[in-house]
């Protein structure tokens, strides 16, 4: 379709509707109650009712993209400084070197790299909950695939598009599965093998079809210039810092709990040794990394325009009512169809609510007891949760982090929903089956 529009104007059309629905869609709230031993806000189940609020004004409406986009600082200052960080190396010829290295060992192996590139990215996702970091992989992924002879959405569907898989299906995503368990009151990790073989399961379906992709769908690979070059020290220093930093910031996650701000940290560091040990000099090397933040700039607007969603739902008292709308009919159904259509209602939520651990937070709460009254294990419940929100993640225009990257790809949201909606479906199918398997094995 010519001239669809792009990131920017669909998140604006969104947050337009958003707001005419804060005046047509019935107020609503649940009563919720802190937790005074883990300061967690908890949703009273059956505390459902209408109330006579004011709607958000056209004012609230324009006040609430600024509101949006300081809520998400953390995360886009992480963007902008990995983005400056990666600039800098990219132009110390780092990358170039590295990958020409690296292409050159993977010739006639095109299947295995991409392959090895989506279990990487795959278990990034089941670990640490690994996507908006991806934002600002993006431009060495795409030079990467050009390397192999593989476009743009190839690359986007191994590297973010595996983490989605990853985050939705593994068994122990602390963004995801761990904060639903806790709100399910169930052991943190309980249940984790027949996550894992549903993960095992989802990954070789999803590799399959990456393959089969990439096969009908090859381009004429571009030859870097820098393919007969021998990397020199200072770059090899480099890139070891590089996978340094990498480490630190895995280890730090997973033993430290690491925030935004202590990844910002490592890459900022890293960014301006690299400048420096290529000889940029301190000027150069400000210059340099200011340059690389502005490429970043675009996709930092992006999401936080989709957390603004978030806000106008809140601010509208609209979101409790369309948790209520969407799940509340579900208890007068099967347990195995209740599951299903609890991971569907989940996926159609997941629009309106693009940060699933928010969603998690929301909902957990309201489900458990009606999973509990309709014979449905709580085990279940987590997994219509994480199949359902979690994997919608590669469709739903709100969420900021795939318009980012899709963005940055240069492909239209159009042309993107049409390539990635058969195995998004795919995906959702097999969770579907999954929860079936669960209900009748006693899953719990």
């Amino acid at each position: 379709m010519k001239n669809f529009p792009n990131a920017f104007v669909i998140l604006l059309g969104v947050i337009l509707l958003v707001w005419i629905l804060t005046y047509t869609i019935p107020q609503g709230t649940y009563e919720r109650i802190v937790d005074s031993e883990t300061g967690i806000t908890r949703v009273v189940n059956d505390s459902y009712q209408q109330i006579d609020t004011d709607s958000p004004s056209f004012f609230d409406l324009i006040v609430s993209i600024p509101k949006g986009i300081a809520d998400r600082a953390e995360l886009i200052v992480l963007i902008l400084l990995i983005g400056g960080c990666f600039y800098i190396i990219e132009k110390t010829e780092t990358f170039n070197q590295g990958l020409a290295k690296l292409v050159s060992s993977l010739k006639g192996k095109e299947n295995l790299a991409l392959v090895m590139l989506a279990g990487l990215f795959t278990a990034g996702g089941a670990t640490i909950g690994l996507q908006e970091e991806v934002v600002a992989l993006v431009p060495i992924l795409l030079l990467f695939g050009k390397s192999l002879g593989h476009n743009a959405f190839t690359m986007i569907f191994a590297s973010y598009g595996s983490t989605v898989v990853g985050s939705s299906f593994g068994p122990s995503n602390p963004f995801g599965i761990i904060i639903a368990q806790k709100e399910a009151a169930l052991p943190l990790l309980s249940g984790s093998s027949l996550r894992l073989v549903a993960l095992f399961i989802a990954f070789a379906v999803w590799s399959a079809y990456l393959l089969y992709y990439a096969k009908r769908n090859r381009v004429e690979k571009v030859k870097m210039a820098t393919e007969n070059t021998s990397m020199n020290l200072r770059n090899k220093i480099i890139l070891s810092l590089l996978t340094l930093t990498f480490t630190l910031v895995v280890f730090g996650i997973i033993r430290f709990d690491w925030g935004f701000s202590e990844m910002s940290g490592c890459f900022f560091a890293l960014g301006i040794l690299s400048g420096l040990i290529a000889k940029m000099g301190w000027n150069k090397t400000g210059e340099t990394y200011v340059a690389g933040m502005k490429e970043m700039v675009f996709a930092c607007i992006i999401i936080g325009l989709a957390n603004s969603i978030s806000i106008l739902l809140k601010d509208g008292m609209i979101m409790d009512t369309i948790v209520y709308g969407l799940f509340g009919p579900l208890q007068y159904l099967p347990p195995a169809a209740s599951g299903v259509l609890m991971m569907v209602s989940h996926s159609l939520l997941h629009f309106p609510v693009p940060s699933y651990s928010g969603q998690a937070v929301l909902t957990m709460p309201i489900l458990v007891p009606l999973s509990d009254l309709i014979g449905l294990s709580r085990q279940v419940c987590v997994l219509a949760f994480q199949y359902g929100a979690i994997m919608s993640d590669m469709i739903v225009p709100t969420n900021g982090a795939l318009m980012a990257i899709i963005a940055i790809a240069k492909i239209p949201y159009d042309k993107w929903l049409k390539f990635a909606l058969k195995p998004t479906l795919l995906m959702l199918l097999i969770g579907a089956l999954t929860i079936i398997f669960a209900v009748a094995t006693g899953y719990n």
